[in-house]
């Protein structure tokens, strides 16, 4: 397939952000903005979470700026509401602003989950439940595949590059594997990987624009790595603000090639 490289926005880009209430996903929103201040460029926010708004810092933050038009959408998550969020996500699409068409540039899909009050990582064989096994996949690998689903065809149509980045964990890559446990956690993240590496194949034919990839963040300082962060050495424990700066940085050197990704926030492959 023939490479494409980034090219300058003929319209106003639009950024989607799916489990917008994460850590991560929060500092992607205001790096982003940022960028549309500090380039003088419009954007359409398009945010998604089980919440009915958006954090209040951030509204904030745009309210104060006619470059960033913003729409949010709650969503249980549930395949029929992925849908119709979908469906409204579309008709937006077909709206401009300053007669400018809207580009999706970017998509991150943020869903996720390593423990609940109820669940943790499992240490041991014996740890391991069929409830924990399947609350860990819906969040982890269905969730994310479903979004997977919807998107190729608002996506299919655009001839502009974009880039459709879900969260994974290198404790996925199936060849990196020595040290054991997690069982539910890894389970579900190699299996996203396997989706996303099989999505490609078919995004490659049906959505030529867009670019797949697996992204390793690295260990964050957020509530899904608190319990974990003991042992973490302190110069491996990022910030969310970093790690939105390092996956910011990343996009802009990848190629639109036909195929997926697996890469840490340092911007190196991750063996499948």
């Amino acid at each position: 397939m023939t490479e494409l490289r980034q090219a300058p926005h003929q319209g106003t880009q639009c950024v989607i952000i799916i489990g917008a209430s994460s850590a991560i996903a929060r500092a992607m929103m205001f790096e982003l903005i940022q960028q549309a201040y500090d380039d003088l460029s419009s954007m359409q926010l398009i945010t998604v979470s089980q919440q009915a708004e958006i954090d209040a810092e951030i509204t904030q933050v745009m309210a104060q700026t006619s470059l960033i038009s913003h729409h949010h959408f709650q969503c249980d998550y549930q395949q029929h509401s992925i849908k119709t969020v979908v469906g409204s996500i579309n008709a937006l699409m077909t709206a401009s602003i300053d007669n400018a068409p809207l580009l999706i540039s970017k998509i991150l899909i943020c869903n996720g989950v390593l423990h609940t009050s109820e669940l943790i990582p499992e240490k041991k064989l014996e740890d391991c439940s069929a409830e924990n096994l399947l609350t860990i996949l819906q969040s982890n690998t269905i969730t994310p595949m479903l979004w997977l689903s919807e998107l190729v065809v608002l996506v299919s149509k655009q001839k502009s590059p974009c880039y459709l980045v879900i969260f994974s964990a290198r404790v996925g890559s199936i060849s990196d594997n020595y040290l054991g446990g997690w069982y539910s956690y890894r389970a579900s993240k190699a299996a996203l990987n396997m989706l996303v590496k099989t999505a490609a194949i078919e995004y490659a034919r049906r959505a030529k624009s867009v670019k797949l990839l697996a992204f390793h963040p690295g260990t964050t300082d957020t509530p899904l790595s608190k319990p974990f962060q003991a042992k973490v050495s302190p110069d491996k424990l990022f910030t969310p603000e970093f790690v939105a700066q390092q996956l910011i940085k990343i996009l802009t050197t990848l190629d639109i090639d036909g195929q997926a990704s697996f890469i840490d926030w340092q911007g190196k492959n991750i063996n499948w």
